[in-house]
């Protein structure tokens, strides 16, 4: 199965000659005079990122690049394979009628930047969430066997997001307040979209910081090679180690809340891992 990080392999080597290229015209000097830097590099000791570090990287930059991976991974997949709780024909995010060319129409970069974009402000979620949803995206691909298509790629995005969110961040964004940001849509359709995701996920929604981290070194590989301007920090990794830490508990709560036999209750979900940390009703007015 084609995957985000096949392309970035794809571009590995040519960057890596140019940082060596770089780093002697850099070394010399002859051209560095009194060997002033003009760019920090990583070391064994210190390891230099993009806008505040791998715990807080820059939003939009995230974004486009997570816009750009998805982008690809639509453009490469193998076929058209779905399951009908993410088809957008059977499951539309509006009342407005479905396009006939819904199944064949390619979204373009910008489509699923401006995507990305609204929800995540309206939610008011961090890049490090949209980091979390790419690992999902991909790893309901390769749990399904589903491929990333026109038809589904918005509701995959969204349940991908929808966890994402619960996972990450503290004040977690409630499954009705995706019926906020998209006006549309039922609670109950969030339910099952955000437990059908889980089961096929097998409620594996652990993520290692190892994973995390080679993500955000592939984001940041894609970003200079499709131009995205990129400042230095130090890394750190009390955020990511907090990720794998707390996305172990939410698989354990998950599993026990879906997949255990229990007394019927209104609209189960996640959510109520973070029932103590409800954030405000009003994400858009």
């Amino acid at each position: 199965m084609w995957s985000f990080s096949s392309v970035v392999d794809g571009f590995f080597f040519s960057f890596e000659e140019r940082e060596r290229e770089q780093r002697k015209t850099t070394d010399s000097p002859e051209a560095n005079g009194n060997l002033r830097w003009s760019k920090k590099f990583s070391s064994c000791s210190t390891i230099f990122l993009d806008d505040s570090t791998v715990s807080q990287p820059n939003l939009k930059n995230t974004l486009k690049c997570v816009a750009l991976a998805i982008h690809f991974i639509v453009l490469n997949r193998e076929g058209n394979r779905t399951i009908d709780i993410f088809d957008e024909l059977k499951h539309p995010l509006t009342r407005d009628p479905v396009p006939h060319d819904y199944a064949v129409r390619m979204p373009e970069q910008s489509h699923i930047y401006r995507f990305l974009r609204m929800l995540f402000k309206a939610a008011q979620l961090t890049a490090e969430c949209a980091i979390v949803t790419l690992i999902y995206l991909e790893r309901l691909l390769k749990y399904a066997e589903v491929d990333l298509c026109p038809a589904n790629w918005k509701r995959i995005l969204l349940a991908s997001i929808m966890l994402a969110s619960k996972v990450w961040d503290d004040q977690a964004v409630w499954n009705v307040d995706y019926c906020q940001i998209l006006r549309d849509l039922t609670v109950d359709d969030m339910n099952s979209l955000e437990r059908d995701f889980l089961a096929h996920l097998d409620f594996n929604i652990n993520v290692p910081s190892s994973v995390y981290a080679k993500y955000y070194f592939d984001l940041r590989l894609l970003a200079e090679q499709s131009g995205i301007a990129l400042s230095t920090e130090p890394l750190t990794k009390d955020k990511a180690a907090k990720l794998e830490a707390f996305s172990s508990i939410c698989a354990a709560k998950a599993k026990e809340s879906y997949a255990a036999p229990a007394q019927p209750r209104r609209a189960a979900s996640l959510e109520t891992l973070h029932a103590n940390n409800r954030r405000s009703i009003a994400i858009l007015s």
